[in-house]
């Protein structure tokens, strides 16, 4: 199967510069964690706006700290689950590696995806920092993995409703 797997930089169906894209990604990500981690104590935040603070905090479960509190089989369920949806995004880019904005989507999820697996095979829980608020309501912290897994889902439904109006 790795015999299929075109890397080739002369075609325009190349997955090269996908991959680069995802690892820019994860580069990005564990930056940004690794600069929280050792700047901030867990708990501790850092108002840069009236609304929006770096906050580090950890999250054991999925997206809005889903699962958070059950006992840590969820580590490695989501770890798998990232793990195969990376597979799959691998396999989709290989196989639609000329379609521009599909592969940007998929690029920036499996970036994100990866990301996130990263953290929760070395801390067994995700890092999480930017966080937003507005008076007494608050959105979940999140990272550089969850904004690219977020904008990637919305370039994967204008890419679907550009094909559906052709």
């Amino acid at each position: 199967m790795a015999n299929n797997i075109r890397f080739s930089t002369k075609s325009n169906n190349s997955m090269v510069p996908w991959l680069g894209i995802a690892t820019i990604v994860i580069l990005l990500d564990q930056l940004t964690k690794i600069t929280i981690a050792r700047l901030f104590h867990e708990g501790e935040s850092y108002r840069v706006t009236s609304f929006f603070d770096l906050s580090f905090v950890y999250n054991k479960g999925a997206a809005f700290s889903f699962l958070a509190a059950e006992s840590g089989w969820q580590r490695y369920v989501l770890t798998g689950l990232g793990l195969a949806a990376a597979l799959a995004i691998v396999y989709l880019l290989q196989r639609n590696a000329g379609k521009r904005l599909f592969c940007w989507a998929l690029a920036l999820i499996l970036g994100g995806a990866l990301g996130n697996v990263i953290d929760r095979v070395a801390y067994g829980k995700v890092i999480d920092f930017l966080s937003f608020h507005l008076g007494t309501w608050s959105f979940p912290a999140f990272n550089v993995a969850d904004s690219a897994i977020t904008v990637g889902a919305v370039l994967f439904v204008l890419d679907e409703l550009r094909r559906v109006n052709k």
